[in-house]
């Protein structure tokens, strides 16, 4: 049994076609779908699917590259919608320096100037906003961090009090050093499509050197379909792909990956049965 901890199948490239997608998951035994969302209309849709379908589950939150949407109004929200039977944590928060010049551009076309740093704090802002949420509904978070693994190691430890749940963070692509930091405040790494392509020499070594102790499986769909499928729109049904490529490189069954990383996931989203 595989667990796909990330997945956006509220995403408009494949919100048309869930049931197909589910059914092809549970064919290549990927049991349960974690949506995950990156903004108050996806967090929305992300409910919805977990209410239709036993396999899916959500989150709920607003990313890094949607942080100037996030207001009272927007919180509040998010808050209500947490508190559903089927949210599993609150994400995906975080940050995103990478794409900041794209943020830039965006706020400039609404007549709104700012630097660089003005935006980064604003990312914080609401990454810190989100994590007390999680704190206060007792949840998990699951963190994007792009360019700013520095940054949100900072921010985590300093709200270490306030991760009384832990958390993921997804599509890992720090070192084996910056991963064993975020596993002593209790969280996980995610990995996806990536480890499989020709060049994912960082995200293979650290699977060598951390092992499958803290890890989960994901397809972060539709974006970063694993090889050989690489170029297509990707799904959850992926994952045994993922695992397939960790377990030839700790030389271990694909279903010692599956049993671990699905032990792992159960164990920090509490809600999944």
């Amino acid at each position: 049994m595989f667990i796909d901890v990330h997945a956006h199948i509220n995403d408009e490239k494949l919100i048309g076609d869930v049931e197909d997608i589910v059914k092809s998951a549970k064919d290549a035994e990927v049991e349960k779908i974690i949506c995950s969302a990156s903004d108050l209309f996806s967090s929305e849709q992300a409910v919805l699917l977990a209410e239709k379908y036993d396999c899916v589950y959500a989150t709920v939150g607003v990313h890094p590259e949607d942080c100037f949407s996030y207001d009272n109004k927007v919180e509040s929200k998010i808050i209500n919608l947490a508190q559903h039977k089927k949210v599993v944590a609150i994400g995906e928060i975080g940050l995103d320096y990478y794409n900041i010049k794209y943020q830039k551009e965006d706020l400039e076309k609404e007549g709104k100037f700012l630097t660089d740093e003005e935006i980064k704090e604003k990312q914080k802002e609401v990454f810190m906003k989100q994590i007390e949420i999680a704190s206060k509904l007792n949840l998990p978070i699951v963190v994007h961090t792009r360019d700013a693994m520095g940054d949100t190691l900072q921010i985590l430890k300093e709200s270490k009090e306030k991760l009384n749940c832990g958390g993921l963070i997804h599509c890992f692509s720090g070192s084996a050093m910056s991963a064993k930091e975020f596993f002593k405040l209790g969280f996980y790494i995610s990995v996806g499509g990536v480890i499989t392509f020709k060049n994912a020499v960082n995200i293979q070594n650290v699977i060598k050197e951390v092992g499958i102790e803290r890890v989960m499986l994901e397809t972060d769909c539709p974006y970063l379909t694993p090889e050989p499928y690489r170029g297509k729109l990707n799904q959850p049904k992926n994952v045994p792909i993922i695992a397939d490529k960790i377990s030839n490189i700790l030389e271990i069954l694909p279903e010692k990956v599956g049993e671990e990383t699905t032990k792992n996931a159960k164990k920090l989203f509490r809600k999944i049965i």
